[in-house]
């Protein structure tokens, strides 16, 4: 039985169900209010191709605001409340996309993201969002800010497993809480501790501020879920740089992404609190371009997968999908590896990539290519639909990140390691078909390969089993089949027989689901209509459209 590296899920909350809005701007209902809506923008740089500067930014930004005040009810506009724009980009016809956060009387409205799509002309198109209606709660707690942070702490299933559960300095916010049935107002409060696998926490807890009920915990980790290097990928080009008469694993090439030895150290739990006891890593240096030996006697070999990993990566979003880099801006994510003892895991924490070196028995270093990519993925989604790690939101991220880590190993054409849709495979030291498989997610005994109303109540790393079950009828069709010299075979949840597009279409179209049309409480539901809206948007209305329709009907979603 395989034991899951993720956070489990103890309290999750029930993710809203509507779907999609994509309607046309003359079907967009009037608010009813006098509300009104002011913009400011809270980005510099769009985040894929088409991309914005800071000045097209604030002008994209103030015509998609000028075109919501001709029609409030299609941004749910209400009293007193702000929209900030985050990032924008054009599509090569002169189609505009502007992504924005909600405030609801200066708060924060969870869930209340949204993005304005317009025409060339400045005609509103639609606006993308899960908020069901305008906003009118009290934003006055009943609850005061000491006891939701007692309410936080309290010994509970999700907190025992977290050593040194602690408060972070930062002190519990007011927020709206928009991601459920009904809005609430909530108090969000951050903790940080270490996980029992040795994984760091930074947990957001929300508190419902009139009741004190725990809504829901979101970690803020995102941990690869698997047990355990070029150890996996053979002899491989690098970037480095050289300083004096040594060279370093510094790649210019990427955004300078470094890649550091953490000594077999972990963060302290102070290190998310006041940045006292964080795991820095010590440099690699040579006296020449050379390093690694492909073994792990050398403690470069792992190092090697990781800087080749995130440059790959890199190269992916840039070439493939036209993203500069994970952070949208050219710069490089850094790496460390050796962390902690035995430590069977990878995590994204926002900065940096961090990798463990498995317990030397069943599994080894985690630094794989599809990991190296799904990890770094994390930090694509959450600068873009920044989809909520909770509920069917969880799972779709979760997901991305296993689709792109499998499109990044395809990409990478290491014949080392050949692109499959086994996830984590190369370093199950015990059985060779890691954690997770695509084509088939029920293999694990958690994953399901269908959808069902039970779906949101599952730990992302399970819940993300419908959306990679779709990619994968989407890209290689239903039946039997090698691929990556590994055994391959995907049955349909309703009995049809799917033909796959091929991976290049599919991955097009996720991606442009993902920054085009996803939010951060976007539902199995509201992702089968993005998917659709971005295969129309790429493709048209023809055998790549009819093809997403099909294979999310044959994994129950429809």
């Amino acid at each position: 039985m395989r034991t899951s590296m993720g956070l489990a899920a103890a309290s999750v909350l029930v993710v809203g169900t509507l779907g999609v809005q994509v309607a046309p701007a003359t079907s967009a209902p009037s608010s009813g209010s006098s509300a009104t809506t002011t913009a400011t923008t809270g980005a510099t740089t769009g985040t894929t191709t088409g991309a914005t500067t800071a000045a097209s930014l604030d002008r994209l930004a103030a015509r998609a605001i000028a075109a919501l005040a001709d029609h409030p009810g299609a941004a749910r506009a209400s009293v007193e409340q702000e929209l900030v724009a985050k990032d924008a980009f054009t599509d090569p016809d002169g189609t505009t996309h502007v992504r924005m956060d909600r405030t609801y009387r200066g708060l924060p409205v969870l869930g209340g993201d949204l993005v304005v799509h317009q025409a060339p002309d400045a005609t509103l198109e639609g606006v993308t969002q899960t908020l069901r209606a305008p906003l009118t709660l009290s934003v006055a707690p009943v609850l005061g800010a000491s006891s939701a942070r007692s309410k936080a702490l309290a010994p509970t299933r999700a907190t025992r497993g977290i050593d040194g559960l602690r408060a972070s300095q930062a002190a519990p916010r007011l927020v709206v809480d928009a991601l459920g049935t009904t809005p609430r107002l909530a108090y969000e409060v951050r903790t940080t501790g270490v996980q029992a696998d040795g994984t760091p926490s930074r947990l957001a807890t929300y508190v419902d501020a009139r009741t004190g009920q725990v809504i829901r915990r979101v970690e803020g980790i995102h941990t690869a879920d698997g047990q355990g290097t070029s150890l996996y990928s053979g002899t491989v080009p690098i970037s480095v740089t050289r300083s004096g008469s040594t060279f370093t694993l510094t790649d210019a090439a990427h955004g300078n992404a470094k890649t550091t030895d953490a000594q077999n150290k972990e963060d302290s739990v102070l290190c998310s609190i006041l940045g006292a006891g964080c795991v820095k890593g010590v440099a690699y240096s040579s006296p020449d371009n050379s390093f690694g030996s492909g073994t792990n006697a050398n403690r470069e070999s792992a190092a090697v997968d990781a800087h080749y990993g995130g440059a790959v990566t890199f190269d992916y979003y840039k070439n493939v999908l036209g993203r500069n880099g994970i952070f949208g801006n050219g710069t490089g994510a850094p790496s460390r590896v050796h962390y902690g003892a035995n430590y069977v895991n990878a995590f994204w924490d926002g900065t940096k990539m961090t990798y463990g070196d498995g317990d030397g028995t069943s599994f080894g270093p985690l630094v794989s290519l599809d990991v190296a990519g799904h990890e770094m993925s994390h930090g694509v989604t959450e600068n873009t639909a920044n989809l909520t790690y909770s509920g069917e939101s969880g799972g779709l991220n979760e997901a991305t990140s296993d689709i792109f880590g499998t499109m990044v190993e395809f990409y990478a054409a290491n014949a080392n390691d050949p692109g499959d849709y086994y996830i984590g495979e190369e370093f199950d030291l015990a059985q060779g078909v890691g954690f997770r498989r695509m084509d088939n997610p029920i293999s694990d005994g958690s994953s399901p390969n269908c959808y069902s109303a039970d779906t949101k109540n599952l730990d992302v790393h399970y819940s993300s089993g419908v959306a990679n079950h779709f990619f994968y009828l989407l890209a290689e069709g239903s039946g039997a089949k090698t691929i990556g010299g590994k055994a391959h075979s995907s049955t349909t949840c309703n009995g049809s027989t799917v033909s796959g597009i091929g991976r290049d279409a599919a991955q097009r179209i996720w991606f442009r689901a993902l920054t085009t049309y996803f939010t951060s409480g976007t539902t199995y539901a509201q992702a089968r209509t993005a998917t659709l809206s971005a295969a129309r948007d790429l493709y048209g209305t023809g055998t790549q459209y009819d093809a997403v329709a099909a294979a999310w009907s044959a994994v129950a979603v429809g």
